[in-house]
């Protein structure tokens, strides 16, 4: 991985604020950093490729959108982690998957476009990796605002 230079520390710092929404959202951010779109543009994809990132997006929250949203775990065999998590994580409707140390040791949150489609993808999974998924909906949401300074 390449070390972070300052801008690229300043990029990652203001950004996870808010990105603009306008005809050219790349060339207004890149201004505040002293730089043209296209090394902006440069840099997040050199930051993904690097694992600085791990993503740069939109956060879409499902259930505003007519969607759902649930939290689910697995216990999977050690010897089988990486082939379950390849299974789960070829879903669509999966987020992203994460190992803990603990008897369900696989956690992954499922985003559908429908509630109804949990408990559909959960039994795809289920069926495709030979292993239970407990699903944990959401009793009370929270707004932490996390962020990472650099």
């Amino acid at each position: 991985m390449n070390p972070l230079d300052a801008i690229d520390r300043k990029i990652i710092n203001v950004l996870q604020a808010g990105f603009p929404i306008c005809q050219r959202p790349y060339a207004e951010a890149a201004a505040q950093f002293g730089i043209d779109e296209g090394e902006l543009i440069r840099r997040l994809r050199r930051l993904l490729q690097d694992g600085a990132l791990s993503r740069f997006g939109p956060m879409y929250h499902a259930e505003e959108l007519g969607g759902a949203l649930t939290l689910a775990a697995m216990e999977v065999a050690p010897s089988d982690f990486e082939r379950v998590s390849k299974i789960v994580n070829g879903f669509p409707e999966v987020a992203h998957n994460y190992e803990r140390a603990h008897v369900l040791n696989m956690w992954f949150v499922l985003a559908t476009e429908r509630p109804e489609r949990i408990p559909v993808v959960i039994d795809e999974i289920e069926q495709a990796s030979g292993c239970r998924v407990y699903n944990m909906p959401k009793q009370e949401e929270f707004f932490v605002g996390l962020r990472f300074v650099l």
